[in-house]
């Protein structure tokens, strides 16, 4: 396992800090750390090559990714050091790199999913063998594992009294959110080593196997610079995020999510800046359910954490025993709901929104994921796993929190018996159908009374608008109030014995 902090002081000669999900050089854990206690500090990433071998060929993760690399490299040429990139197994290049600078220690930040813990130990272990520590710390959350516990001094299992000790402990220690400098100490960032390598590579996404996707036509921002433009930007909106986050049709959301997941932005200085404009009272209610949003975030790292059985199992084991549809005809249904042909105009917009952009706003996540789980019977994972495929943010602790938190199966979820209406999900949080229209342009012509439930508009009126159900669009795969029959039964092996 990855050793605990060193002593604060300088204690090695040279160190290697390895970049993975916080690729920015500045408010860096890991490198602050390293800078302060070596003399002569590397600094790598590494395309891993087990990840990446697993993913189709146009991805845009990866050319997020690699876009955000470029960035990174060219601000630490700029600040007197340089990036060492590699196409290979993390666990093997970070050792082989370590031997061939011959440095002293290796210095990164925590990760917390199960497959990233495993190789991080394979990692350490090799690295010990060479008589190399492997340093690692806290960056991409304010509290993590065992930091918020509840008065037993056990892990929370359910959200809000875990968000109420987080924010206490956050008011007890305000340096939990005090900025990691680099600055400072970057004389001792380690230039190009020159021979002792091959000559600088920065490789294209060609040269890493995979084919440009959309992500340029979608304009998302990439690297450090982006974090902090989008975050600028929603600064100036944030007051009305805790309305204005509920309606996909609207800017509402801060769309840093991405930037979260992949570290361009330091958790730190958004909790940071967000509870000073509250202070001063510049936040509005906004500010207070965005930061709310943000623990939600870290409960699900912690419990993944401490429970991580939930990648394949349900939170509650009783919800395991439940018999979900199988065969032919769940695998037709499931098809339908992945390509957005449902019946029900707010899920297949929210579908087609995913599967064109790699984006799907955080409330049609729980819509969809409530019908497929309790409108069509479906397993939740198979629907997490459609999601972990297609999301650019993708994050495996969220991802499985918000499936089981659909599914009623996870900690703090829904009750089983609260089953999302799609129509009227649709009438309330599109109620002008903008969203709607927007990625089902065959329905434009429907107004906001029939673009909702189309199969209750007369066939004459339909015709009139354009819209024939079964060929420009489908019929609903199923009705609504018998799905939710059916899903009553279907979780009746996990209701709670009367007394």
């Amino acid at each position: 396992m990855p050793t605990t902090t060193p002593p604060d002081h300088p204690s090695f000669r040279t160190a290697l800090v390895w970049f993975r999900r916080d690729l920015r050089s500045f408010d860096h854990a890991a490198l602050h750390h390293a800078l302060r206690q070596c003399e002569t500090v590397f600094c790598a990433f590494i395309y891993d090559k087990d990840i990446l071998d697993t993913l189709p060929r146009a991805d845009r993760r990866v050319e997020f990714i690699h876009a955000c690399v470029t960035e990174l490299a060219a601000e630490l040429q700029q600040m007197g050091g340089a990036l060492i990139v590699r196409h290979a197994p993390a666990r093997d290049a970070i050792p082989q790199l370590a031997a061939e600078l011959g440095v002293d220690a290796v210095f990164a930040n925590h990760d917390y999913e199960p497959q990233a813990i495993a190789r991080d130990d394979a990692v350490a272990a090799a690295l010990a063998a060479a008589g190399r520590p492997l340093f690692s710390f806290k960056d991409q959350v304010v509290f993590e594992k065992r930091d918020v516990l509840s008065q037993s001094g056990t892990p929370f299992s359910v959200f809000t009294p875990y968000k109420n000790a987080w924010l206490k402990r956050l008011q007890a220690e305000p340096a939990s959110v005090a900025p990691y400098p680099v600055e400072p100490y970057a004389h001792k960032l380690a230039p190009w080593p020159g021979d002792a390598l091959s000559p600088p590579w920065l490789p294209t996404l060609e040269q890493l196997g995979f084919e440009p996707s959309n992500l340029a036509q979608l304009s998302i921002p990439a690297g450090m610079r982006g974090g902090a433009q989008l975050f600028d930007d929603f600064l100036e909106r944030i007051a009305d995020y805790g309305v204005a986050r509920d309606y996909p049709a609207i800017k509402g959301p801060s769309y840093l999510s991405l930037h979260l997941r992949f570290g361009t932005v330091s958790v730190r200085h958004l909790v940071r800046t967000v509870a000073d404009l509250s202070a001063r009272g510049q936040a509005g209610e906004g500010g207070a359910v965005w930061l709310s949003e943000l623990i939600w975030r870290e409960f699900y790292m912690m419990i993944l954490f401490h429970h991580p059985h939930v990648v394949q199992a349900s939170f509650k084991s009783a919800y395991d025993a439940i018999s979900w549809e199988d065969g032919p005809q769940a695998d037709a249904l499931f098809a339908a709901w992945c390509e957005g042909r449902t019946g029900y105009p707010l899920v297949d917009a929210a579908m087609a929104q995913l599967n064109r952009t790699g984006y799907m706003h955080n409330r049609l996540r729980m819509v969809t994921a409530c019908f497929l789980i309790k409108d069509l019977g479906i397993d939740w994972r198979r629907g997490e796993a459609y999601f972990a495929q297609h999301l650019n943010d993708f994050d495996l602790s969220a991802n499985n929190g918000g499936w089981q938190w659909a599914s009623s199966s996870g900690c703090d979820a829904q009750p089983y018996f609260r089953i999302f209406n799609p129509v009227t999900q649709s009438e309330k949080f599109d109620p002008e159908g903008k969203f709607i229209k927007r990625y089902l342009p065959q329905l434009a012509a429907l107004d906001k009374r029939e673009i909702h439930a189309p199969w209750l508009v007369p066939r004459m009126v339909l015709e009139h608008r354009g819209v024939t159900l079964g060929h420009n669009y489908p019929q609903p795969l199923v009705m609504h109030d018998e799905a939710r029959k059916r899903t009553l039964e279907r979780y009746a092996v996990v209701k709670a014995p009367t007394s």
